[in-house]
């Protein structure tokens, strides 16, 4: 939390939640981390109702639907404290993709599927997934994809192969993203998001992706799934038909920015472990670790690139908060892979600094290492996110061409 920008329910909120990680999470993360999450969810989910006590419930949402009322720089900082453990956004229900698909069910679902979905979400009492990546299409072209939804009367049709549906496993629905018309002039206008219940006989989960040699379950999962035949009624759509890709735009702005914060989080804690190893860990006569030139290198240029992350996505949040997301766009496409850029960093420098402890399962690094390398692809691959900053860059300066 950055004092200069944190407000009074800020304040009051942030020291609520650390006291609830310190007591209720980091004892216990290790033991979850390496045991099969359904023998630990029923404990995992009885945290809620503490979680809850401490006011920070749905953090990113107003009062009015049950949640803390944060704004998105307020809750970018909140999601930083919550980003230091894997656990920390599951247990106040905010955690990706139950957070953007909540924002999605309360500004574009119909009253039937709010009754139906959203509010178990909003309790929650159920958790949900979000399916566009595709695996025979580029991910970094998402206007580009072969699931097509076809209207039949008053039902959609739904067939499409996907993967990497994250937290499918144990979902009750996924928000699919499906061509409604494929022969459309305007690529942007061809897909359409729709509401698809798991337990719709045409949703086959496949298999959960192992991901680094650890094959995830539940909630902790990237799913492969198939759609063959599925059949909903067309009232499930969200939002008119052909405007999937404005908003996944929607969607994605935001958590951007919640995934950025996150990542600071994860540096924040990483570094933390970095500085107590190298203050601690003797390396001869008495000497310490820390006292190494080249570790005070590493611990100065993580602290610097730490706060530097932090600030830009400040930045962003509060230029999205003011001026909306398309005037935060280049902001939105900067934090991303910068800030995916310098978690990797830390976590990487803070493993080495730990020598071989740092790959053993001892510690959460090596959870961060392996989990947190796919920052650099999802949501946008480093090279897209450049590319697109780079253009508008240029653009400024007066180049054209096909990219433009």
């Amino acid at each position: 939390m950055v004092e200069a920008f944190a407000t009074p329910l800020l304040k009051k909120l942030h020291a609520a939640v650390r006291e609830f990680l310190e007591k209720e999470i980091y004892p216990n993360e290790m033991r979850w981390l390496k045991t099969p999450f359904r023998e630990v969810e029923a404990e995992v989910r009885s945290l809620q109702e503490k979680a809850r006590a401490t006011g920070a419930w749905n953090p990113h949402l107003s009062a009015e639907h049950g949640g803390a009322g944060l704004g998105l720089s307020e809750f970018a900082q909140l999601g930083e404290l919550l980003g230091t453990t894997p656990f920390g956004h599951l247990a106040f229900n905010c955690q990706a993709p139950d957070a953007g698909n909540t924002e999605l069910l309360l500004k574009y679902g119909s009253a039937d599927i709010k009754q139906r979905y959203l509010h178990p979400l909003l309790a929650g009492d159920i958790r949900s997934c979000f399916a566009m990546t595709e695996p025979a299409y580029a991910g970094s072209n998402p206007v580009r994809m072969g699931t097509t939804a076809v209207s039949d009367g008053d039902d959609y049709l739904i067939n499409g192969h996907k993967w990497f549906t994250s937290s499918a496993d144990g979902a009750s629905f996924s928000i699919v993203m499906a061509v409604t018309h494929p022969e459309g002039d305007n690529p942007y206008q061809r897909a359409s998001m729709i509401l698809v219940p798991t337990d719709n006989p045409g949703f086959k989960l496949v298999r959960n992706i192992p991901v680094m040699g650890h094959a995830g379950e539940g909630w902790h999962s990237h799913a492969e799934i198939r759609l063959e035949e599925v059949r909903v009624p067309r009232s499930n759509r969200l939002g008119g038909e052909g405007e999937g890709f404005k908003l996944a735009q929607q969607r994605l702005g935001p958590g951007r920015i919640h995934h950025c914060m996150r990542w600071i989080g994860i540096c924040e804690r990483s570094f933390d472990m970095m500085c107590r190893r190298a203050a601690t860990r003797e390396i001869s006569n008495g000497k310490m670790l820390g006292e190494q030139q080249m570790i005070q290198a590493l611990i100065a240029e993580n602290r610097a690139r730490i706060d530097a992350a932090r600030y830009m996505v400040l930045h962003t949040a509060i230029k999205m908060e003011k001026e909306g997301q398309r005037a935060a766009s280049m902001d939105i496409s900067t934090i991303k892979f910068f800030v995916a850029g310098v978690m990797q960093k830390a976590i990487d420098d803070a493993l080495q600094v730990h020598g071989a402890l740092g790959i053993t399962d001892d510690t959460i690094l090596s959870y961060f290492y392996r989990e947190e390398r796919g920052a650099r692809i999802y949501d946008g691959p480093d090279e897209a996110h450049k590319a697109s900053l780079a253009r508008k860059i240029l653009k400024g300066y007066g180049l054209k061409g096909k990219g433009n």
